[in-house]
């Protein structure tokens, strides 16, 4: 599964390998239109809680406590996580997000989550 992984900022022109474009913000990336966006789905229940957001927004020195806080709120957001699952099972995603910082967003955090359970095992 980790091969079928990518990641993009939304504001990032679609391509013809992005595969499935899931959006995994909780909320709509400024500036935006949905068509422009070409997205197949925004997975809004897979995203960090909003007290989880704004807690660690804007702070990537506390880029291992977030990770941490949102892989316990993956393993509770079962239907999301298997939604996901199952795009992937059939070709390559593209997990859409729009944070600025490229190495420490919730995209990321999730990737790496996912490629550490590629059957989805709770631990």
């Amino acid at each position: 599964m980790a091969k079928t992984i990518k990641l993009k900022r939304i504001y990032e022109a679609p391509a013809a390998g992005d595969g499935a474009r899931i959006l995994v913000d909780r909320l709509w990336p400024r500036g935006i239109a949905k068509e422009k966006a070409k997205i197949d789905l925004w997975l809004k229940d897979i995203a960090p809680s909003d007290a989880l957001r704004r807690r660690f927004h804007g702070h990537p020195e506390d880029w291992d406590a977030f990770r941490k806080a949102y892989a316990a709120e993956l393993k509770q957001a079962g239907e999301a996580v298997e939604v996901l699952r199952s795009h992937l099972r059939k070709g390559p995603v593209t997990l859409l997000y729009a944070a600025r910082d490229e190495e420490h967003n919730n995209a990321v955090a999730l990737a790496a989550w996912l490629q550490r359970r590629p059957t989805g095992r709770k631990s």
